[in-house]
């Protein structure tokens, strides 16, 4: 899904308009701040096309993975009629932690995008992001957030691993005591 009349994205115009007056007058520093805006509408531009051709993207494989559950509804729920009193492991117990880190990941994204669209119109980030007064560089938060993002991938690893130890030992109790969970 890509803009048909917007030139590639990371293509920008270069223009030079000659002042009359001084390069440190108003009029220069004015032309600067207008020229400096229209980049920054041309990137935020540029990251709006880019995100809809992701949005794109994932409403296909949130697709392709709804019918992969329903046909393995459909089947479990087959299953379940022709074995009404057996209830093994694949019918009761499913696909385990890849099942939980699938879930856990798309419940990620369906929050950051629900905060993304909640946040009270946001236009664009300002050019130098500060932090206690003093300008961060655009790497240094890069970075932060991928140590962020390593963090949340860690605990959503230890929390699938937790839901699968907790599935089995339910599963085990109630094989303990006769009693389906």
């Amino acid at each position: 899904m890509a803009c048909p009349q917007c030139p590639a994205p990371g293509s920008y115009t270069s223009v030079i308009v000659p002042l009359r007056s001084s390069l440190y007058s108003l009029d220069a520093l004015r032309f600067y701040l207008w020229i400096k805006r229209l980049k920054d509408l041309e990137r935020e531009k540029d990251s709006l096309w880019a995100g809809l051709q992701v949005l794109e993207q994932a409403r296909l494989w949130y697709r392709r993975i709804l019918e992969d559950n329903r046909a393995r509804q459909a089947n479990v729920c087959t299953r379940a009629g022709a074995r009404a009193k057996e209830w093994g492991g694949e019918v009761w117990g499913g696909a385990g932690a890849s099942s939980c880190l699938l879930r856990s990941q798309i419940q990620r994204v369906n929050g950051s995008l629900g905060s993304l669209m909640s946040m009270p119109n946001v236009i664009s980030c300002p050019s130098s992001p500060k932090r206690n007064g003093v300008e961060v560089s655009d790497s240094e938060l890069r970075w932060q957030n991928t140590v962020l993002v390593q963090e949340v991938s860690e605990k959503n690893v230890k929390i699938s691993l937790l839901e699968r130890e907790r599935d089995s030992l339910l599963q085990e109790l109630s094989l303990r005591l006769g009693v389906e969970v």
